[in-house]
């Protein structure tokens, strides 16, 4: 069994979308300049210092002034431009290549072409408006804070996630869109936990007419009422339109998750909550006996939609993670794979045809080698995503995951104590004690430097 991340919208909520106008829907894959030319190898050991060296952050070709906001590293900024997304049978892009390939022969336009445009180019670089604002996030929300996310400087960041392209893909006319890439989040370290992950954004919206055209006397509703918010509709939607969006969106997912697993597959769906759909669910799937969340969606917040230059249309959105699919499906034991260059790993996903089912073999597993680190915490300003990033940008892909094994108080100082456990296991080879030795030596060393904290080493 694969213990598998929690999905991008569902950490927005635990930590927390002039019109043009289209004869034809047709198949889109972002255009040549927001196409993504930067590849390198993975760091799996970075020495380096956090200290920027320049007072200017470049990427893809734009340079950004740093500010306070600045946190973004050298280790993260490298892997920008990989789209593993978009690595001809790399797991990501078969599982993303499978989704598309379900959308576009399940729901055609008018003219027989597909109803969803499909982006998988866009730049990760948003602004905080785009990330946040149009999303109608709250200034003082959780999820914007410097230790969940990378920040280029107060104005631009690396995007938490695919959703940062609502606004601007229904502002533009679409109705109807997928949005896959690779989105970044600060977060813990363990096997089912990266910086970097990739998300599938979907947004279909519709007319009157579109979405009672099938109903019996559909003539006769409408989308839009003067009315109250409760459980289950906005304020401004009838009754009949609110569930009509509400069938559309499961329907959808439900032939999804069936075209992924299978037809046998139990479904069911729970209430959530996310800033930019009411009502909000997550869907989850029983897989070999238990119950696993795999998505959350909802019914969009028609403030966002009508902000967008939308007013006469309704609609909904769904979110998914790829790892977490691909993880499940695959039986992939650590989110780090997805990031190897190892044939052995590779090699398994070169399938002639991309529905063919995939039985993954396990890589050898290498020792771990486990170190502990404790420290006295500063009296403020702490941060456990900084411990965890600082240990990211020194150890790399040798760290496996991080646990916190003990919590101190002293009696008399009041000062408190952290010990964690450190797991460094490399999946392509065997570590050596001296190698181990020396990361965790500077991550000791940086510990105090750059957090502030006293060491107990």
């Amino acid at each position: 069994m694969v213990t598998v991340m929690a999905t991008p919208w569902k950490l927005m909520r635990v930590l927390c979308y002039s019109r043009a106008t289209l004869s034809q829907r047709v198949p889109v894959r972002g255009t040549p300049s927001d196409l993504m030319h930067v590849r390198s190898r993975p760091v799996f050991s970075n020495f380096a210092a956090n200290t920027p060296t320049s007072s200017t952050v470049e990427l893809h070709g734009k340079v950004y002034r740093r500010d306070d906001y600045t946190n973004v590293t050298e280790r993260i900024l490298s892997n920008v431009g990989r789209n593993l997304h978009n690595q001809r049978h790399h797991p990501l892009w078969l599982i993303k290549e499978r989704i598309k390939n379900h959308f576009y022969k399940q729901y055609l336009g008018r003219f027989g072409t597909p109803l969803f445009s499909v982006y998988d180019h866009f730049s990760p670089v948003v602004t905080v408006e785009q990330n946040f604002d149009s999303l109608l996030i709250p200034q003082n929300h959780p999820s914007r804070k410097k230790e969940d996310n990378y920040y280029l400087n107060c104005t631009h960041m690396l995007r938490a996630h695919t959703s940062a392209h609502q606004w601007d893909l229904m502002h533009s006319g679409l109705d109807a869109f997928l949005v896959v890439g690779d989105v970044y989040r600060r977060d813990t370290i363990d096997r089912s936990h990266y910086p970097i992950f990739h998300q599938m954004e979907a947004v279909q919206l519709f007319s009157n007419h579109e979405l009672f055209r099938n109903i019996k006397d559909g003539e006769s509703f409408q989308l839009f009422e003067e009315g109250h918010r409760t459980a289950h509709k906005q304020e401004t939607h009838t009754m009949e339109a609110a569930k009509l969006v509400e069938f559309s969106l499961k329907q959808v997912l439900t032939k999804l998750i069936s075209h992924l697993f299978g037809d046998e597959l139990e479904v069911r769906w729970v209430d959530s909550y996310f800033p930019f759909t009411h009502p909000s669910f997550e869907m989850e799937i029983k897989y070999q006996g238990e119950w696993i969340e795999i998505l959350g969606c909802g019914v969009m917040e028609q403030q966002l939609v009508n902000s967008a230059g939308v007013q006469d249309k309704i609609g909904w959105a769904f979110g998914l993670g790829l790892e977490r699919l691909a993880m499940i499906l695959y039986n992939i034991p650590d989110i780090r794979l997805f990031w190897s260059e190892d044939d052995r790993f590779l090699k398994q996903f070169y399938i002639p045809h991309i529905d063919q089912k995939i039985k993954f073999q396990p890589l050898s597993k290498y020792p771990p080698l486990i170190n502990d680190i404790a420290f006295w915490l500063p009296s403020e300003n702490y941060s456990e995503n900084d411990f965890f990033e600082l240990v990211r940008n020194i150890g790399g892909d040798l760290v496996e995951k991080i646990d916190l094994i003990d919590k101190f108080t002293h009696p008399k100082t009041k000062k408190v104590s952290h010990c964690y456990r450190i797991t460094y296991r490399h999946f392509e080879r065997t570590l050596s004690q001296e190698e181990v030795h020396n990361v965790h030596q500077a991550i000791q060393k940086s510990a105090v430097k750059e957090l502030g904290v006293e060491g107990r080493f």
